[in-house]
């Protein structure tokens, strides 16, 4: 009968920092060192079998039947999670449990492992392309949605350069100016249209992040997120061309509307014209026998070129308010605006006993804005006071009258306000009267305020009404103040030369 010895054939030196025990053949535990009863105190178990791992007993059997050792056995313990080797020793039977402490190691590679899980997740699903890149911009690396946005694999990317991928009207202008912002500030975004492999052109927002040199802050990397928003660059176009076209719908109407006053202002010119070029052919004929009728001939020709030219700027006016196309901003004198606008208001003011009185600062303030939208937004806010007037004052025989005033608040926004004396409206009319289609006019689209207000806001600015003090209501344009005097200066230069 073979005795198995129960005298520990392993020493434990107490200095080993890895816990250490002495395994019999049947898992009983015969010696322990002081790391080991520390990691028992720590673990709050009640013993030090309460270490090892649940099937200890059949690892001491594999590692005595099969003379080796076994590594980098887990056991996960209350807030401690070990690493074991068993070493056997044939002769006694006995078996060498070392455990290290592991916990951080461990929790650090679970993180790194549930990491990258996450990071392929994100990358084969994403629809949004991310990609790295050196600092020429060439491809290091990329997401499987280069497919079907660029047409290109990810293995096809490597190495190419991004002029020979994102073939682009505008990427060499674009590309300095964003590596310059990358070196500087770590980060830039783009707007790119691109040709796709297959030939179709696509449009792309590409967010990108520089990655530095820890000690000398050099860019080594590039990371960059990339978009397809075709669909909302298309979307807007559309919006933007239906916008056009109803804003040239609304014109014509507005045309038909002061056809009135249109016909008046370009009466004047041409009566005037009729009426000296008789006078000066009359003058004509008197020449032989009284000289001096040909300096009343010259006079009148002199008037007749400039009432030509007045006839003229009426015309090219119109045609300028008729215009379509995209919009084309400029610096304006809002003072001289408001005096275009009530000369073709005037007439239709006249014929309703209406005065349009204004009240204009003498600063004479400028704003950026397309001359012939603003000119709209103003008949607008005008035919908009006319109308209220009238239907307040129709059976009066005193005329009523329309302020336009404008001015520069504390804040320096540039004020134009338009005050009526007509009805007003309660709170309920007040909230809808911008909203598409309410209009109180019979016949009426309550199109020219939801329209004016788009426009407005459009110019960085914003249209809002008010209630007036002495009844009626304040139609109110608020646009972006100046940046500086010397922006005005500047601005108040250009207008000459626009005009």
């Amino acid at each position: 009968m073979t005795i198995i010895a129960t005298i520990p054939a392993f020493q434990l030196p107490d200095s080993d920092p890895d816990a250490g025990l002495v395994l019999g053949y049947d898992n009983t535990v015969l010696s322990s060192n002081p790391a080991a009863r520390a990691l028992v105190q720590r673990a709050g178990m009640a013993g030090l079998a309460g270490l090892l791992p649940v099937n200890t007993q059949a690892l001491i059997n594999a590692c005595l039947s099969q003379g080796r050792a076994i590594a980098d056995v887990e056991s996960r313990l209350p807030g401690l999670i070990c690493l074991w080797t068993f070493i056997p020793d044939q002769a006694s039977g006995q078996v060498l449990a070392r455990g290290r402490n592991a916990t951080d190691d461990i929790r650090k590679l679970d993180e790194a492992i549930r990491s990258s899980r996450l990071y392929r997740l994100i990358t084969e699903n994403t629809t949004d392309l991310i990609s790295r890149h050196a600092p020429d911009g060439s491809f290091i690396d990329a997401t499987p949605a280069s497919w079907r946005l660029l047409g290109y694999w990810p293995e096809e990317l490597r190495g190419k350069p991004l002029e020979d991928v994102f073939l682009s009207s505008t990427l060499n202008a674009e590309l300095e100016d964003v590596r310059n912002r990358l070196r500087d500030e770590g980060y830039a975004t783009l707007t790119l249209d691109i040709t796709h492999r297959d030939g179709s052109k696509r449009w792309f927002e590409i967010a990108s992040r520089a990655i530095r040199e820890t000690y000398t802050g050099a860019v080594i990397e590039v990371v960059s997120v990339s978009r397809d928003i075709t669909a909302r660059v298309e979307s807007e176009e559309n919006n933007r061309r239906l916008a056009d076209e109803l804003a040239h719908t609304a014109r014509l109407a507005t045309l038909g509307e002061l056809a009135s006053s249109i016909a008046h202002e370009m009466n004047q010119p041409l009566a005037t014209i009729v009426n000296f070029a008789s006078a000066s052919q009359r003058y004509l004929k008197q020449a032989r026998e009284n000289p001096e009728c040909l300096e009343r001939v010259d006079d009148g020709l002199q008037r007749i070129t400039h009432h030509a030219n007045r006839a003229s700027e009426v015309i090219k006016r119109l045609r300028a308010f008729l215009r379509k196309g995209q919009k084309r901003t400029a610096p304006i004198s809002i003072n001289d605006a408001i005096s275009n606008v009530k000369r073709l208001c005037q007439w239709d003011a006249d014929k309703n006993r209406v005065v349009i009185r204004e009240r204009l600062t003498a600063s004479n303030p400028v704003i950026t804005a397309d001359p012939v939208l603003l000119e709209q937004v103003l008949i607008n806010l005008i035919r908009n006071g006319i109308d209220a007037n009238i239907e307040a004052h129709q059976d009066s025989s005193s005329p009523s009258q329309i302020t336009v005033t404008t001015c520069v608040n504390s804040e320096r926004e540039i004020l134009v306000e338009v005050a009526d004396q007509g009805p007003g409206l309660d709170e309920t009319g007040l909230r809808q009267m911008f909203t598409p289609f309410y209009t109180s006019k019979p016949q009426g689209l309550g199109l020219g305020l939801s329209m004016s207000r788009s426009i407005v806001e459009g110019f960085g600015g914003f249209l809002d009404a008010k209630p007036d003090e002495q009844g009626g209501l304040v139609l109110v344009c608020r646009f972006p103040p100046l940046n500086s005097s010397k922006n005005r200066s500047d601005q108040s230069r250009e207008i000459g030369q626009h005009e």
